[in-house]
């Protein structure tokens, strides 16, 4: 891929370029919450298990 090729994709052309400043963090952030929420669910399945007498 050539320097022009990349300056051609960055031109801003279609306002995709846009979108992903907008939707890139929001993907992101979106997964982070979802990684944190999978660790709060199994350290609190993990807590419920011991103290599980029986």
């Amino acid at each position: 891929m050539s320097f022009a090729t990349v300056t051609t994709l960055l031109a801003h052309q279609g306002n995709w370029d846009e979108a992903l400043l907008i939707g890139g963090p929001m993907l992101a952030i979106a997964l982070l919450l979802v990684v944190a929420k999978r660790r709060v669910d199994a350290a609190a399945a993990d807590e419920a298990g011991d103290s599980d007498p029986s």
